[in-house]
């Protein structure tokens, strides 16, 4: 009778093992970020729990293809894991929302924007032993047009940006400042009609920004108080203004207190439609598109699960961005890379 009551035990040990395992499926970016990525399936092996978790490891191969890999796991996994940085995020995202299938992150691109505000280790170690808690949170996604928004869209200056930095051979934040650099002096703010809240509205816009989450990324705050799982998006206006206060208004975001500032205006909606004589020029999550003379951005609310990291891992040191910032830096301004810029010039 003992021995087949121990049996018993033990059989129910499995099943509860077995019924509590979670399937997962790792997409990875071979080209994220600056080589960061070569060492997860290494950490996947060595950090993983295998009683709780069952991977497989799939590594994209082009443009878009992070969408159609997601697309086709709904259902057949309990989390995709987005392995690169905001763009291959917003890929897989967008074919999780409104599913019981979850969004991961383990962060290897240079800006990271999602995975910081929801406190995802910048280590990699950490955000992978952070998937063993599997633990799940609903938030908000945005609807801009056809698209799908999981943490900043935006139109104006930041999306010309985002267009013109397209392509180019130079990445990371040394691209961008240096591009950044050349056009901020020559672009000129834009006029945009709005009804926001049941009110029309005009304003001369540096730029627009339509946040879920508070930031760009690599802390560069635009929404300061944004939360990401209240039913609203920040709609944060940037009026035109002098070209020599950009120095502090810089400070300001990084210091999360341009909401303070007298040229930035947020209004908090679930809808927004903005109109425009010509093409509208956008960002979604720092990829370009192109939005038609109308945009419409909804809130979905509680649309996306997403996977979490426990108290204990979460990082909150000031120095995180740097983390990322400098390898990329150093990156940048490699021989090669700086005659690749020479070039481009």
């Amino acid at each position: 009778m003992k021995v087949i009551l121990l049996c018993f035990v033990a059989l129910l040990k499995n099943s509860f093992i077995i019924t509590m395992t979670k399937k997962i499926l790792f997409l990875i970016n071979p080209v994220s970020g600056h080589g960061r990525q070569k060492t997860v399936e290494k950490l996947i092996e060595s950090e993983l729990d295998k009683e709780k978790l069952e991977v497989t490891i799939e590594y994209t191969k082009y443009k878009a293809h992070a969408r159609e890999i997601a697309g086709q796991a709904v259902g057949k996994y309990d989390a995709v894991v987005a392995v690169g940085g905001d763009g291959t995020v917003n890929e897989v995202a967008s074919k999780l929302v409104g599913t019981d299938t979850a969004l991961a992150i383990i962060p290897t691109g240079s800006g990271n924007g999602l995975a910081r505000f929801l406190h995802i280790p910048m280590r990699l170690t950490k955000a992978i032993q952070s998937l063993n808690w599997f633990n799940e949170k609903k938030i908000d996604t945005l609807k801009v047009n056809q698209y799908c928004s999981v943490n900043v869209a935006g139109i104006g200056f930041d999306a010309h940006i985002s267009h013109n930095f397209e392509g180019r051979k130079l990445r990371g934040p040394l691209g961008y400042l240096q591009l950044i650099t050349t056009e901020f002096g020559t672009y000129k703010a834009d006029t945009y009609s709005m009804n926001i809240n049941g009110s029309l509205l005009k304003r001369k816009a540096f730029l627009i920004s339509f946040a879920n989450s508070s930031q760009y990324g690599n802390n560069i705050h635009i929404a300061p108080n944004a939360k990401i799982d209240d039913g609203l998006m920040d709609v944060c206006i940037i009026d035109d203004f002098p070209k020599f206060t950009a120095p502090a208004m810089i400070y300001k975001l990084i210091e999360r207190s341009i909401n303070k500032d007298e040229k930035e205006e947020i209004l908090r909606t679930k809808k927004v439609v903005i109109n425009h004589p010509d093409i509208i020029k956008a960002h979604i999550d720092g990829e370009p598109v192109t939005l038609g003379k109308q945009a419409i951005i909804e809130i979905n609310p509680l649309s996306l699960k997403v996977i979490v990291p426990p108290k204990h891992l979460i990082e909150n040191s000031i120095l995180d961005p740097l983390k990322d910032i400098i390898p990329n830096l150093k990156e940048g301004m490699s021989i090669e890379n700086i005659w690749k810029l020479k070039k481009e010039n």
